[in-house]
């Protein structure tokens, strides 16, 4: 498999990069959204996101988490409409820091606009 090693026996695989502070919000009622964590509640209900896009619909990938680390496989039928300078979100329940490579997979997705 690409990005793993065998070393005595042992498979090590490479650990993808974390950004600093890209993360993606999963919210009670406002949907999904990842950007630039620029604030956070002590209870992490309330997050401020800035530069920040709504993923309204994603496909190529089983979960949230996942598109968090590896972003999503089919990029045309994914719908990413147009980032905002700024976003409140209140009622997080999912705060997942993203990688590089999906950060740079997502920002790939053409932008949505119907």
């Amino acid at each position: 498999m690409k990005n793993e090693v065998i070393i005595d026996g042992e498979v090590y695989v490479k650990k993808e990069k974390m950004t600093d502070n890209i993360v993606l919000v999963r919210t009670h009622s406002a949907g999904v959204h990842f950007g630039e964590l620029a604030y956070q509640s002590n209870d992490g209900k309330l997050v401020t996101l800035k530069n920040a896009k709504r993923l309204w619909k994603w496909v190529g990938a089983a979960s949230l988490s996942q598109v968090a680390i590896d972003g999503v496989t089919d990029k045309k039928q994914t719908m990413i409409p147009p980032a905002v300078p700024e976003i409140t979100l209140t009622e997080a329940i999912e705060i997942i820091p993203m990688t590089e490579k999906a950060v740079k997979n997502l920002s790939e997705v053409p932008v949505w606009k119907k």
